[in-house]
């Protein structure tokens, strides 16, 4: 695949991934009626999801493995750098939507400038 087709394959996963991240924010994190179901039922295997969510945003474990991949795909050079950095985008832009910005505009900055750099 040409170089212009990866780009445009990753910016439509981007896309996708923005969205899904999106939808788990307002539909499952924000919503109310999980915030009420979670206070009478603590066991629902969503309950459980949006709890272990809660806890990796407040210990920034998403913001930081996005900073962590692109620093990496920067720094490595080659293809595997180039992997790794559009591996970062993956937390980076979760993370972005799910309340560590601080930490993945950061990641997010860095994987596509190593994205962009001629390979080598």
């Amino acid at each position: 695949m040409s170089g212009r087709g990866c780009a445009s394959v990753l910016l439509l996963l981007l896309a996708a991934w923005l969205a899904a991240s999106y939808g788990v924010r307002y539909g499952l994190m924000e919503n109310t009626r999980w915030v009420g179901a979670c206070a009478d039922d603590a066991g629902l295997w969503q309950c459980q999801v949006r709890s272990g969510l809660g806890l990796m945003i407040h210990f920034g474990v998403i913001g930081w493995s996005g900073l962590g991949l692109a620093v990496a795909g920067f720094l490595i050079r080659g293809r595997i750098g180039q992997v790794l950095a559009g591996l970062a985008l993956i937390p980076g832009v979760a993370a972005l939507v799910l309340y560590t910005a601080s930490l993945a505009v950061f990641a997010v900055v860095i994987a596509g400038l190593r994205l962009v750099r001629k390979t080598g």
